[in-house]
């Protein structure tokens, strides 16, 4: 056994079925009065349900979080908190209207209940990414850590198979860059295969019955493993291609992560080598790049950065901006090799070792 330094984070969960229910009594635990609730333009109504059942504990409803946590709609946000006199936030959504509770947290320190509706597993995690001006930076503090999260299935019936798909996907992508992480260690691998087969097993069952309760309650548990790999350990090479080209070209963060995916997994395939051989045991693959791949075209999901809205002039100007302070990798980042990562992933192609 190699030595190791394991930090574990406190963030409470709540896991099952009708769990938001437990909500007005978590708010209470945490001494709360005056919660405002987040969520994105599409989820106005459920955000404006769940305020209306918090008998008077609500001071109102935010629904304008968005991709990529941009500052401005954040600054308009805590000009709401503050007039509201809100004490905490609830977010209810995926990793848009997380990433906009986060940013809350960390300019006012207000606690956070959040509500996943998605498999983003940014929930789990003291990391946020917010985009100014077109450049997508991140930054890990626990001040932005969720102090509680309620898992909900129920919540999770009605997802679309294509948002089921390349959120559980991006959710894969978390525990993947976990195994081959500098500060990895035994316990987060663990999670990290687990995380990785539940989802695998149950992301294909829901795109043949997306009402599938069993599927459901595997893949949301899948991806609280997976966000809590990408909350305890740093991210690499794949990670920051995703917030380069999500911040940098708007394009949609899951699918992002989605396509990048098999690329990032063959660039790090011959300085990772037991990371992959984890990650293809938990896919039941051969290959962990080629599963990955596979996967994807198994769940009708996107595998081509043209697809999603990269113009084809974009790849020099990702691979400069990837280059631009890189994160700790297993492989050496080389210009060349990462602008054949892109290229590849923008065409659509088969993963391969550079």
């Amino acid at each position: 056994m190699q030595p190791f330094i394991y930090n574990g984070l406190a963030s409470r969960v709540i896991f099952g079925f009708g769990t938001l229910g437990q909500l007005p009594a978590e708010i209470d635990r945490l001494g709360l009065k005056r919660v405002i609730v987040l969520a994105t333009p599409q989820q106005q109504r459920e955000a404006q349900k769940t305020a209306a059942g918090l008998d008077g504990r609500a001071a109102g409803v935010f629904a304008e979080a968005a991709m990529h946590t941009p500052v401005e709609i954040t600054e308009r946000a805590l000009e709401q908190v503050t007039e509201s006199r809100a004490d905490g936030v609830v977010a209810i959504g995926g990793g848009s209207t997380t990433g906009l509770a986060k940013a809350i947290a960390l300019r006012s320190d207000l606690p956070q209940i959040v509500v996943p509706t998605t498999y983003a597993g940014s929930e789990m995690t003291p990391i946020l990414g917010e985009t100014k001006e077109g450049l997508k930076t991140t930054i890990r503090s626990e001040k932005v850590l969720p102090e509680t999260v309620i898992y909900d299935v129920d919540l999770t019936l009605t997802l679309p198979a294509g948002l089921t798909a390349t959120s559980g996907l991006n959710a894969i992508a978390h525990a993947v860059e976990a195994l081959y992480a500098q500060d990895r260690n035994p316990i987060i691998s663990m999670m990290a295969e687990e995380g990785i087969a539940s989802l695998a097993r149950a992301l294909p069952r829901l795109m043949e019955n997306p009402r599938d309760s069993d599927a459901r309650s595997d893949a949301l548990y899948g991806a609280w493993l997976c966000g809590t790999c990408l909350g305890a350990v740093g991210m690499a090479l794949h990670h920051k291609l995703c917030h380069t080209l999500g911040g940098s070209f708007d394009l949609p963060h899951a699918e992002t992560h989605t396509v990048v995916l098999p690329h990032a997994a063959a660039y790090n395939a011959k300085a990772a080598p037991d990371a992959m051989k984890r990650i293809a045991r938990a896919l039941s693959a051969r290959s962990a790049p080629l599963g990955l791949y596979r996967l994807a075209k198994l769940l009708r999901a996107p595998t081509a950065l043209r697809d999603i809205g990269m113009p084809a002039d974009g790849i020099g100007k990702a691979v400069d901006i990837a280059l631009q302070n890189p994160y700790w990798n297993p492989a050496p980042i080389e210009r060349g090799a990462i602008h054949g990562l892109i290229e590849r992933a923008w065409h659509g192609d088969l993963p391969q070792a550079s």
